[in-house]
């Protein structure tokens, strides 16, 4: 088979399109689509700084390296950022894979720990919890964004951009309806232009097996040793009942989000509930008291 585009050997084919592309027009593709995306929704403005939140996986590698190069050619700049949460035998090697990357790249970034933002690991709250009920991915994913949110503003960024791909935008949608969590699906609109601190995910609309191949063709280091955490919630479940739809039905993770864009910029409009100041911390919440503060702490009680 040969490259629809330039008639080179085909490497890729996307089975949703029926297009086949050679390894060097996909990563074209899939830059060219990241790009159309940050635009549509207006993701990046001019003078913009930028906070690249990287992980070590393939996504916030392939999404560092993607907009690092728009940088050069754009009038905004980026910054890396690392959460270390803190657990053992994992993240090191996550760390590790990021600061070589980066220095590749002359990227500067900055690390930032759960101990030092919350004075508790990721180990050492889950062995606080109550509930065993209550997964570590749940706590895991509350204090992370927290994390995320306060490593920007240190850094006096405008917006975070997360490596989150299509898959994991179905995955979330799920499991909110699923859980009866509806308000979280109107924040899930990807046009987040109007915020202050804006977080965008420039990946939204590409397929995470593309990430996959994107990270590959172009030989890039990832971490591939999956969070021992992971198979605590749903979402592995999930994950893999829509691939077998995708299978299947090829086309239809783009129709489901087709369908979520719908939802959720219905659920955004019709949700008039403004959102108030944490009485701890001083952060944006719908309540009194945020989510991270009470998961904080509510470990602490624990601990004591």
């Amino acid at each position: 088979m040969n490259c629809d585009r330039c008639q080179n050997p085909a490497a890729y084919t996307r089975k949703y399109s029926g297009e086949k592309l050679c390894s060097q027009c996909f990563s074209k593709s899939i830059v060219r689509k990241t790009a159309k995306t940050i635009s549509k929704y207006n993701m990046i403005k001019h003078d913009d700084l930028v906070a690249v939140a990287v992980s070590g996986g393939k996504d916030s590698l392939a999404l560092l390296k993607i907009i690092n190069e728009m940088a050069l050619t754009h009038s905004f700049k980026i910054k890396a950022i690392t959460i270390d949460e803190g657990i053992p035998g994992y993240r090191n090697e996550a760390l590790d894979i990021v600061r070589k990357f980066c220095n590749e790249l002359n990227v500067e970034y900055k690390v930032y720990a759960y101990k030092d933002l919350f004075e508790l690991a990721l180990d050492e709250a889950l062995d606080l919890r109550e509930n065993e009920k209550t997964s570590s991915c749940s706590i895991c994913g509350t204090l992370r964004r927290r994390a995320i949110d306060y490593a920007a503003r240190d850094i006096g960024a405008d917006v975070i951009a997360t490596g989150h791909n299509l898959d994991d935008t179905l995955q979330t949608f799920v499991i909110n309806m699923l859980s009866g969590d509806t308000t979280k699906i109107g924040w899930m609109d990807p046009d987040t232009s109007a915020n202050d601190l804006r977080k965008i995910k420039p990946f939204c609309e590409i397929y995470e097996s593309e990430i996959v191949f994107y990270a590959f063709t172009n030989d890039m280091p990832f971490q591939a040793e999956p969070c021992p955490h992971m198979n605590e919630g749903i979402r592995t479940e999930i994950r893999e009942f829509l691939n077998s739809l995708e299978n299947q039905h090829s086309g239809i993770k783009n129709n489901l989000y087709q369908s979520i864009l719908k939802v959720s910029t219905s659920v955004k409009n019709s949700n008039s509930k403004e959102k108030t100041k944490c009485e701890k911390c001083g952060n944006g919440c719908t309540g009194n008291v945020c989510a991270v503060c009470s998961v904080v702490l509510k470990l602490k009680e624990n601990q004591t």
